[in-house]
């Protein structure tokens, strides 16, 4: 019902995966050659996404198993896990990075601007070519990875312009100041990820759902005549849950569900589970405000 993985995507993910490592190794070679903050900061950060692109190719392909009585839920969550693997690296390697610019900001070394500009000219030539193969896909895995590849190419860019006009000027301090930028343009983007993770996981309301609106579309839908314990949650980012209690007089409750059903699907959830009581309950509790409820007690019906 949610949306699905293709091969093609587990297949990009590996392309991406081998392009990213060799590509690390080579700029690693390249930082030491030039000696090149910049262009060592680059390689860690492609390291670091190499690593995990590795590990969400791994988590990719666990999601996709199907539901089993272990996992109830199927091995979705194995897909959020890699992104929140993945952030934890990029957010260690571009703390490191700009640890180690800093110290150069105040002495300044000799960098080889020619030997980065050819670096940099096929990085960018490289990384373009990575971002264009691994651009379609939806999950949030694959779309980290095409992330970082867009990223990836705009650090070379960076890197590019910066040696061009270090070559021409010798302003040394360019170097470190390019590398804390890209470091920190690595934090920010990881942090923006790490918080997408932690809502799913705090089982947060997802951001395409409205409760309020929900409840008030639900409540026009004829012989119903009230809802409570709405819960939503979201499992991956985009297959949202729902569950709720429906409270109606009608004979025809496969009807009625039936249309709640539907109304919910136009609210993006697909998978609901709905109970159904014939009055409202008497249990006082329930007619306390949602953040006050207490799961644990019982209905009559």
């Amino acid at each position: 019902m949610g949306k699905k993985v293709s091969k093609a995507v587990e297949k990009n993910i590996l392309i991406a995966f081998i392009l990213n490592i060799s590509f690390s190794l080579f700029e690693l070679i390249g930082g030491i050659i030039t000696n090149s903050y910049a262009i060592l900061s680059d390689s860690v950060h492609d390291l670091g996404d190499a690593i995990s692109i590795g590990i969400s190719y791994f988590m990719e392909r666990k999601s996709k198993k199907h539901a089993d009585k272990k996992y109830t839920y199927g091995y979705i969550r194995y897909s959020v896990l890699g992104g929140v693997i993945t952030t934890t690296i990029l957010l260690v390697g571009s703390i490191l990075i700009i640890i180690g610019a800093v110290g150069r900001l105040f002495n300044p070394v000799e960098v080889n601007y020619s030997g980065m500009l050819i670096f940099a000219i096929f990085g960018v030539f490289l990384n373009f070519i990575a971002a264009y193969v691994t651009r379609e896909g939806d999950s949030i895995n694959q779309k980290a990875v095409n992330l970082h590849m867009l990223e990836d190419v705009l650090g070379w860019v960076v890197v590019l312009v910066g040696a061009i006009v270090m070559k021409f000027t010798d302003i040394r301090i360019l170097d470190p100041i390019m590398s804390i930028g890209i470091a920190i343009f690595i934090l920010v983007h990881s942090l923006k990820n790490l918080k997408q993770v932690v809502d799913i996981f705090l089982a947060k309301t997802p951001d395409n759902v409205d409760i309020d609106e929900l409840k008030e579309h639900l409540l026009k839908i004829k012989d119903v005549d009230d809802i409570h314990h709405i819960h939503v949650w979201s499992i991956d980012g985009y297959n949202n849950y729902a569950t709720m209690h429906v409270v109606t007089k009608s004979k025809n409750v496969a009807s009625i569900k039936k249309k709640i059903r539907e109304e919910l699907e136009e609210h993006n959830i697909c998978h609901a589970i709905l109970e159904t009581e014939d009055e409202a309950c008497d249990d006082t509790e329930c007619n306390v405000e949602l953040h006050e409820e207490d799961h644990h007690h019982h209905h009559h019906h």
